[in-house]
């Protein structure tokens, strides 16, 4: 009798399902077998990463990639990273690269291709020497360390280095060169023998307390150099915007370029012919000499083509054309 009941409900069941597609279906869990053998889940050290850490000195980047730093680096002698490649990007990553070589020696970071690196990029880090001096004209620079703190040789291009700074060393803080794409921005040099930074384009940086120039660029924004021999505080070919140059020398030129905007140019002390301003069109800037503590004033606060706007504080004026000026 059971056996009959179970008979009946099963065909009720399977009557129903002809009328009802759902409940033909309702059952059905699809294959139990695996569509193929289980993939790799884990995620790899080059996906997570894929830069080369660097941790160790004299360090010589050989190809293409982006390299990091991984701890501060301390060399006894000779440059602490070489670049003998093109395609390169280097993050200091906020650390310190450093030298003790009691003769200052090789560079803390060289771009040494024979014709020149491209394509480079060098971002987030310090570069630290022991040289000291300067401050005031005619005291040496002298001290352990690096000669230059970031040097391109050859005839490099499409450089950039940014968020970099430098100091003590005996010769140049970052020396790209004049060439094309040469980028500097947001770096800071200071206490240096040369010149504190040379490039195509320079924003937003400083340079300071330098024994030739403080910066060399062709066009030069939010900018501050200074030197304190016979140099130039800032020297730019072209255009120089919201910048400031400061000489120290006694021949010295604070700031000097074809076209100065908004541009503070000093020499000081001038009294034997140092000059604050030379340009061939000044425009808004202002223009000083600088005091010449009982010397003969002999120097000027600016020499200029076209002057518009300008304040000239102390110093003789050379200017061929001016406007809205007294």
């Amino acid at each position: 009798m059971k056996n009959q009941r179970l008979f009946i409900a099963s065909l009720a069941l399977a009557t129903l399902s002809t009328f009802n597609s759902r409940l033909s279906t309702a059952f059905a869990q699809g294959s139990l077998t695996p569509p193929g053998p289980p993939g790799p889940t884990m995620v790899t050290l080059q996906q997570i990463e894929p830069r080369t850490p660097i941790a160790t000195t004299n360090f010589i980047i050989r190809q293409s990639g982006s390299y990091y730093l991984t701890t501060n680096l301390t060399v006894t002698g000779g440059d602490a990273i070489d670049i003998l490649a093109n395609g390169v990007t280097l993050d200091l990553n906020g650390f310190t690269i450093s030298s003790t070589s009691q003769s200052p020696s090789g560079n803390g970071i060289s771009l040494a291709l024979m014709n020149g690196n491209t394509n480079i990029t060098i971002v987030n880090g310090h570069i630290a020497g022991g040289v000291t001096g300067g401050r005031f004209f005619g005291v040496s620079f002298t001290g352990p360390g690096f000669i230059n703190g970031l040097l391109a040789s050859g005839t490099p291009s499409n450089i950039r280095v940014s968020g970099v700074s430098v100091s003590g060393c005996l010769g140049d803080g970052i020396n790209l060169g004049a060439g094309q794409s040469m980028f500097v921005e947001s770096c800071t040099v200071s206490t240096v023998g040369g010149t504190g930074i040379v490039g195509d384009s320079v924003s937003h940086s400083t340079a300071y307390n330098c024994g030739v120039d403080g910066i060399d660029a062709t066009n030069a924004s939010d900018c501050s150099g200074n030197c304190i021999n016979n140099g130039t505080g800032l020297d730019v070919v072209c255009t120089a915007n919201n910048c400031m140059g400061l000489s120290g020398g006694l021949m010295g030129i604070g700031l000097s370029a074809a076209t100065a905007n908004n541009c503070y140019g000093l020499a000081s002390p001038g009294g034997a012919g140092g000059t604050g301003l030379v340009a061939g069109c000044a425009i808004n800037c202002y223009a000083t000499e600088g005091l010449d503590f009982g010397n003969a004033d002999d120097g000027y606060a600016i020499i200029a083509t076209i002057a518009n706007s300008c304040m000239i504080v102390f110093g003789a004026v050379s200017i061929v054309n001016k406007y809205n000026m007294p």
